[in-house]
């Protein structure tokens, strides 16, 4: 009798632990996917690192600007990647405290169409001053064949130093490809 219960119970065992389960399998693999993508993991780790350069070098209440990480090799120029880049780390700098000033809401800075908020150097003052920002976070990138290499930093504007700075690399796979196409 013993024997049939334990029997029973070990056969029963594992059905018992799938209908406890209340994530179904296939969003438990998109969740997966998301969760493990090296684009994201990699530009929220070097927000992250600017984040921690940054502790006690900044006040309160003056925002940062984040501009378009742009193509190393031709500065007025950028990609889906580029944009992207710059969202995410605007928004883990956000997540991380800082009062990052959202340029696409603002009307006084040119947007160059399908380009984003490009910063050259000749602007950076100009741009800061007008909405009182007490730092820019710039960046570029530059391609081979199958890596992407990203810089970012946080520029003081009024004296053009540098307070942080990431350098990181992503695999050229398949979604970071279809991101560095021209528009």
């Amino acid at each position: 009798m013993l024997k049939t219960v334990l029997r029973t119970a070990l056969l029963a065992a594992p059905l018992l632990l799938a209908a406890c389960s209340s994530t179904p399998k296939q969003e438990e693999g998109n969740y997966a996917t998301i969760s493990s993508n090296q684009f994201i993991n990699a530009n929220y780790k070097a927000a992250d690192a600017l984040l921690q350069q940054l502790s006690g070098k900044l006040v309160a209440d003056k925002p940062l600007i984040m501009a378009t990480v742009v193509n190393i090799d031709a500065l007025e120029q950028t990609t889906t990647l580029g944009r992207l880049v710059s969202e995410q780390l605007s928004t883990r700098m956000a997540q991380g405290g800082l009062s990052m000033l959202e340029m696409k809401l603002r009307n006084s800075v040119y947007l160059k169409r399908n380009q984003g908020e490009l910063m050259l150097t000749r602007e950076i003052g100009e741009v800061a001053n007008s909405h009182n920002a007490q730092a820019i976070v710039v960046g570029s990138y530059a391609e081979t064949s199958d890596m992407v290499f990203i810089n970012v930093k946080v520029i003081q504007p009024n004296t053009n130093f540098v307070l942080a700075g990431h350098d990181y690399v992503l695999a050229k796979e398949a979604i970071v490809r279809s991101m560095l196409q021209r528009n």
